[in-house]
């Protein structure tokens, strides 16, 4: 795969791209930190903190989740003119929280970096939904069924945004997005179900072998504190690396895929950068992108990257159809 590398030249100062070759030299598995199970956990609708403000054209709302057996909260951004234009369907774009946000309440520095490219018209009119993920769940179904946040989100979340708003209900419509534990939960997902999505964003999201770990562990219970319990096959079905080789030819040509992340980034870089090298190795063509001397600090990413912060997901949505050239 020939690397071709193109950058703004406001942002070219900011942005390190590694080739295919120094990847192979320096990218190595960082060792899965082990969490306790007791640290997973969800308040599945929240209030909005007193020291928050909602961003513009953004309201709180829940839905009635049977997996959950009671409602979960999500916010959602609605683009300008939304109720005026009545017979215009909008793509939809799925922003998922790290470790920190634990609630539906986040992500409001890309709202409102939406809303402001929108209204000045840099982009395309987009919905943004942000979904709920708890805490240490990393967007997967525990084994023991008390955090069933895949199913939730797959099954039920996206289908009622559909039902319930004027979406492009379709993967040639939708886009999915988030940073840390969103990005690495983002970019399983799109691996996962990769005809639901036309676009991902992986934002300093860790790309664990989940399986290999499991294999190297000496108990279940030090791969994501037992999240996924002991069951070796739910670690093949929750891997990112075994899910792109899985679902190649609806992935490759189809899913556009970038992913971002801090030289500084120690505690992340090293399996994004595995898994980068693990998509040249597989032929599947993506933006990759390392910021020089950026840690895990979500504010200074989007300040850095603000200027095409949503040009990947619009092209996406181009390519795809949803919206036009």
């Amino acid at each position: 795969m020939k690397v071709r590398i193109s950058t703004l030249p406001t942002l070219a100062s900011t942005i390190l791209v590694i080739t295919t070759s120094a990847v192979a030299q320096e990218a190595k598995p960082a060792k899965p930190k082990a969490k306790s199970p007791s640290e997973a956990g969800i308040v599945w609708a929240n209030e909005l903190p007193p020291h928050k403000q909602l961003p513009p054209n953004t309201t709180h709302r829940t839905f009635e989740s049977k997996l959950a057996g009671q409602k979960v909260g999500y916010c959602i951004y609605l683009p300008p003119n939304y109720d005026a234009n009545e017979d215009q369907r909008y793509p939809v774009i799925y922003n998922l929280h790290g470790n920190g946000g634990n609630t539906e309440f986040h992500s409001f520095e890309d709202v409102q970096v939406l809303h402001d490219g929108i209204v000045s018209g840099k982009w395309p009119p987009m919905i943004m939904v942000l979904p709920n993920g708890g805490t240490s769940t990393f967007y997967k179904d525990s084994y023991d069924g008390k955090y069933p946040i895949e199913s939730i989100l797959i099954t039920e979340l996206i289908p009622h945004i559909d039902q319930e708003f004027r979406t492009i209900a379709s993967g040639s419509g939708r886009c999915i997005e988030g940073f840390s534990m969103g990005g690495r939960g983002s970019l399983r997902l799109a691996m996962k179900y990769p005809e639901m999505f036309c676009s991902l964003f992986c934002q300093a999201g860790n790309v664990p072998a989940t399986l290999e770990n499991f294999d190297n562990a000496e108990s279940w219970h030090d791969v994501i504190g037992g999240y996924l319990g002991p069951d070796r096959a739910n670690y093949e079905a929750n891997d990112a690396f075994v899910l792109l080789e899985k679902n190649l030819k609806q992935i490759r040509g189809k899913l556009r895929i970038q992913i971002a992340c801090g030289t500084k980034d120690g505690g992340h870089l090293p399996t994004i950068r595995s898994f980068h090298e693990h998509l040249v190795e597989h032929n599947v063509d993506h933006t990759y992108i390392e910021l020089e001397g950026l840690a895990h600090n979500r504010t200074e990413m989007i300040k850095r990257l603000e200027p095409i912060w949503f040009d990947y997901h619009v092209e996406s949505l181009r390519q795809a159809g949803a919206i036009e050239p």
